[in-house]
């Protein structure tokens, strides 16, 4: 038997490269990128004029003592219920 003959002949080689796997690290860096992205349009969309997060700005920032209050008694309010 000569060595230049393969055993069992190959008939995809090359053609059909394996993927290299990616590491755990890899795809919770990804899943976390994505999130990112997401929440990061969510929040700009919000911070458009007339839309929720621009309406509080601007509430918080003519009124900072008073959204204080509100939010001290939101949160007072949901720690009760619990």
């Amino acid at each position: 038997m000569s060595d230049d003959i393969p055993l069992a002949p190959f008939a995809y080689e090359g053609l059909d490269p394996v993927a290299e796997p990616k590491s755990t690290f890899a795809e919770v860096s990804d899943a976390v990128k994505g999130t990112v992205h997401r929440v990061s349009g969510a929040i700009e969309a919000g911070r458009k004029p007339g839309m929720p997060l621009s309406i509080l700005s601007n509430i918080a920032r003519e009124a900072p003592l008073g959204s204080l209050l509100i939010a001290f008694l939101l949160g007072v309010a949901v720690a009760r219920r619990r």
